[in-house]
């Protein structure tokens, strides 16, 4: 595939992109999905990670948020249990476009239940998995997966396998270890040997920070597609200007910081009004850091806004910083 070609094929689905929005707990919530849809049309957008047990029982909060905007739509779930999975999948079939089976998620809570990147220990279990999934919706099921469980039991290509004989219609690797966690460098080499070993398409993960790390991804792993995690943290607009590259060649700028800023109230007021204006400012705090990186007197400043709790004061601070700008 050409790095320019922007087009890829799901099972009985074409996607107008080669992007997803990689799934992060806490993070890809309803408010910072609209904001990337605002920019791009076509990007595949993916839910946090909805555990298959909690769902059967209604247990899932404000996860479940979603619009017929947002499509096309991955929802994630995790678990271990085949016809649980099988369970969940079809209660989510209505509002998706894709089904995304969890199985990296390196997190203990997640591994000490067998869920997550722990199927990659019962690499039978997992193709298990995909086969009940399959089984009971009528879209595209795919799977999210690591280079292995430790660098000494590295069994990324024999699993893809699996999970394509399971009837995984694409699969995402993140270039790590399960022991890695989120440290060290992702290993994009090691994804160009899946080209070789499966026929369904495979998007790479793992250190796409900006435009040009997704590029060199694209060039290295020679992937099928890129899902972006934390590029997409305080720059929504990442997204459209890698798939304006992808069709014209031509780079968009990044956004100024009077443009990020300006995001960031829409970010704030989304937030607000999908938990409430106290929960809303509590929650975006996680996302001040990387909105005004590169602020003078960044330090200062996220220690006004981090304590702060009254809405429009929040704003009057986000404005004084336009208007220096």
């Amino acid at each position: 595939m050409d790095i320019k070609d922007n087009e890829i094929k799901i099972g009985n689905l074409t996607l107008q992109s080669r992007l997803s929005v990689a799934p992060m707990a806490g993070l890809t919530d309803f408010a910072m999905r609209t904001l990337v849809r605002e920019y791009s049309k076509t990007c595949l957008i993916t839910t946090e990670m909805l555990s298959s047990e909690a769902l059967m029982f209604r247990q899932t909060g404000a996860i479940l948020e979603t619009n017929d905007l947002e499509k096309p739509i991955a929802f994630q779930i995790s678990g271990h249990k085949p016809e649980i999975m099988a369970k969940a999948a079809k209660i989510l079939e209505p509002k998706a476009t894709i089904i995304d089976i969890n199985m990296g998620c390196p997190i203990h809570k997640i591994v000490k239940g067998n869920d997550g990147s722990a199927l990659m220990n019962t690499p039978e279990l997992a193709k298990d998995i995909v086969v009940a999934v399959k089984e009971a919706v009528n879209i595209p099921v795919t799977c999210k997966f690591r280079l292995g469980w430790s660098q000494e039991s590295m069994n990324y290509l024999e699993f893809a396998q699996l999970m394509q004989e399971g009837g995984a219609d694409a699969i995402t690797v993140h270039a790590r270890t399960r022991a890695q966690q989120y440290s060290g460098s992702a290993d994009w080499e090691k994804l160009v040997l899946l080209k070789g070993e499966i026929d369904i398409p495979y998007f790479a993960n793992g250190d796409i920070v900006d435009f040009e790390s997704a590029i060199k991804c694209l060039e290295i792993t020679k992937a099928d597609g890129i899902a972006i995690g934390r590029g997409a943290i305080g720059d929504v607009t990442l997204f459209s200007r890698i798939e304006h590259y992808l069709k014209t060649g031509k780079i968009t700028p990044a956004p100024s910081l009077r443009e990020r800023i300006e995001v960031l109230k829409k970010h704030l007021k989304l937030e607000t009004e999908l938990r409430g204006e106290l929960n809303g400012i509590k929650f975006i705090r996680k996302f001040y850091p990387f909105y005004i990186k590169g602020i003078k007197g960044a330090p200062e400043l996220r220690g006004k806004i981090m304590t702060e709790e009254n809405y429009k004061t929040i704003l009057s601070i986000l404005n004084k910083i336009q208007e220096t700008e």
